[in-house]
Parts: C-alpha cells; structure tokens; sequence
C-alpha cells in the first residue's frame, strides 16, 4: 500500500520548491510529510533568461535560504523605443542567474531540511477521491492529501483539472552569445521595444556561463486571445544579423509561457495551482521571483488549510487576488492591451521624457519600496508631463512641452 502523504508537491522548479520551504517553516513537523515529484534529474537545464529581483532573495532569506550561485548582479535597467533611449540605475535590484545552478540549489537546501524530492517521476494521472488524490508517475504510485500543481506551462495537474491553455500566452526564442561592441553596461538589463508591430520586445542580458561573460539575447512574443503571434525565432536572427551574429552558431532555446489570469479557475478540491501553472507577469514575463511568491502564499495557506483539515481549496483563488502577488499580477493582466496598444506611444515618450519613471518597475522588481523623496521628484517632474503624452497619443496630437 503506498505511503500517504500530507502534500505532493508536482514540479521542483522555484515555485514548488519555495512552497515546501515556506510550509515546513510554519509547521517544520510536515517536511517528513511532503513530497516533491519532479519529472527531469539535477542539474536540470531549465530555458529562462535568468533574471530574478531582489525580492525574491529577500523572501528567501527571511526563513534563512541563502541560494549562493554565480551570478550577475543588475543595479538598473535600460531601453530602447521608438523614438530613442533610456537608462537608469536604482542601486542593487536584482541579480541574472542559471536556472540550471540556482534550481540546483534550491532543492539541495529542501532537501537538507528534511523534504524528499524524487527525480525522474514524471506525473502521468491524477485521480481525486474522497480522502486523498490518487497519483500515478514513472516512479511509482503515491497518494497524498493534497496536491500543488507547480509543474510549469505545460502543467498536467492543469490538464487534470480541465483548464485551457489560457488567451495570455508567449512564445520565447533565446541563446547565449559573446559580448559585442555596442552591447549595454553589465550591470543593466536591456530592453528593446523599438518595433511598434511586435507585441512584446527583445533583450539583452548579461550572463555567467561556466565562468564566461556571456549575453543572453532573446525575443519575447504575447499572444492575445489566440491572436497571429510573430515568430520569436525569426525575429531573434534577424536581431543577432544586426549585431554581426549568426544564429545557427548558437543552441536556441525556445519556450512558452502562460499569463496570469484570474477569471480562470487554479484550484479544485485537495488541487491547487503555482507559479506558471497558475499564470505570471504577462507583460515582461517575469517569472522567478514571482514563482518564488507564489511558495511563500501557498506555503502559509497549506500550512493553515493542513492544521484545520480542510482541503477544499475553493478559496484559493479570493487568496491570491487579496495578495500583494495577486494585486501585482491582476494590475499586469489589465493593464496589457494599453501598455502594448493605444497606449504605447505615451508610454515610451514619457520613459525618454523622464528615465527616472523606471524606478517604479525596478523597485517592483528588488521589492523596495519607493522613497517620499523619489516619489516627490516622479511627481513634480512627471505630472504634467503624463498628462501631456497620454492627451497626445489620445487625441493624437503633437506634445507641446
């Protein structure tokens, strides 16, 4: 008779991982109880531009995790519009890791606290019933009282629950190259909105590959109620022709992506869903640190869902909208046509107009709260001034300044 555990933990990405770290440190009595399934063997290679927020780290160490991997570290941020550039620095606010090293690491450190992860166990059903979820995997058979789907964008503990795909979904083309001339600084994240046309943009990362300085260059493409999406590949060569690369002498890697949307159910009876299962950032496609989120939220649920016995989840979705993840997320999903529609030509004037408007994505980013002093210098150089560009685009008028 197989074991029964409290949770099944589906996925040992950053979302998975964080919720069983978040959990045993509410109730440190579980890690016994908890299993994580994980269908590939560590290191496993995992296709991401590996930027992650400040936030994420501080979330981490504010139950003692330390994830020490090689990495960049990003102090600001830079772009590239229409009709010209910008850039600005905030201080630290995030780093660029491997997925590969830092996901590693993570389950070395869940590990050490108790929790058994086991690898090669690709999930190939799930049956739900009165007491517990029935789960049979290439490992074997396991039951457990509750189940979080933290098995990323193509999600069996979705499928299972009848879930589509999704409207807000995103194909990603990337490689990692040698640095060119022309490339920005190594301490900002660059990012190329230039081409109007394209719902999404390109970026320039800097990476640490097996202790080369590398740039991950990639191409991000949002797909809108199952609307023609551009190909991201294409796209990403004729990105590297420009700067004197070939694609063909590179690995691409390729992925999708799902954006979060509320009105889509992620929860059923003793089934919840995390992380990309559940939906991300769909403007940028910010994934880690939200993942990371994502563990902290249902880490402290289950733990009080667990102490009461009730595993129905029907709240879970009222939970995470009440959340600062999902006030975040919700505000993302909105604001997604303006940002990418009618709106972005104010959108880009005002960023060239004040560069300083990207403290407020970098402070969302490393997760710090935005000083009376900036918000002071945002608002008396930039009021006027949104006014102005937004009446323009709007009417489409010229902006007299």
């Amino acid at each position: 008779m197989s074991k029964t555990y409290d949770v099944a933990i589906i996925g040992a990405g950053p979302a998975g991982v964080s919720t069983a770290l978040f959990l045993i440190h509410q109730r440190p009595e579980l890690a016994e109880r908890i299993i994580v399934l994980e269908k590939a063997t560590f290191p496993r290679d995992k296709f991401c531009a590996g930027a992650i927020g400040a936030r994420a780290d501080a979330r981490l160490a504010g139950i003692g995790v330390h994830v020490d991997v090689p990495s960049v570290a990003i102090d600001g941020m830079s772009i590239v519009v229409t009709g010209g550039a910008a850039q600005s620095r905030l201080g630290r606010v995030g780093r660029v890791v491997r997925r590969m090293e830092f996901d590693h690491a993570l389950v070395r450190v869940l590990r050490a606290r108790g929790v058994q992860v086991r690898e090669a166990a690709r999930v190939t059903a799930l049956t739900p019933a009165a007491s517990a979820v029935h789960l049979d995997t290439s490992a074997g058979a396991f039951l457990a009282k509750a189940v979080v789907g933290a098995d990323g964008v193509g999600s069996i503990v979705r499928r299972s629950l009848g879930l589509p795909f999704g409207d807000l979904h995103a194909q990603v083309a990337e490689v990692d190259t040698p640095p060119v001339p022309g490339d920005p600084p190594r301490d900002v994240l660059h990012f190329d909105a230039s081409d109007r046309s394209l719902v999404g943009y390109a970026w320039d990362f800097p990476t640490l590959v097996d202790g080369r300085a590398l740039v991950c260059r990639g191409v991000y493409v949002l797909g809108i109620d199952r609307a023609p999406e551009a190909d991201a590949t294409q796209l990403l060569a004729e990105r590297l022709r420009e700067r004197g690369l070939d694609l063909r002498d590179y690995r691409v890697k390729r992925f999708s992506e799902r954006g979060f949307e509320l009105h889509r159910p992620f929860a059923s009876n003793r089934i919840l869903l995390v992380g990309e299962a559940a939906g991300i950032d769909p403007i940028l496609g910010e994934g880690i640190a939200q993942a990371i989120e994502y563990g902290k939220l249902a880490g402290s649920y289950l733990a009080t869902r667990l102490g009461g016995g009730e595993l129905r989840f029907d709240d879970w979705a009222k939970h995470v909208a009440l959340s600062p993840l999902g006030i975040e997320l919700i505000a993302r999903s909105v604001l997604v046509p303006g940002f990418y529609g009618k709106l972005r030509p104010a959108v880009e004037r005002l960023m060239l107009a004040i560069p300083d408007m990207m403290h407020l994505p970098m402070s969302l980013f490393a997760g710090r709260a935005l000083t009376m002093r900036t918000l002071s210098h945002l608002a008396s150089a930039g009021g006027l001034s949104i006014a102005r560009h937004v009446r323009a685009t709007l009417l489409k008028q010229p902006v007299h300044e």
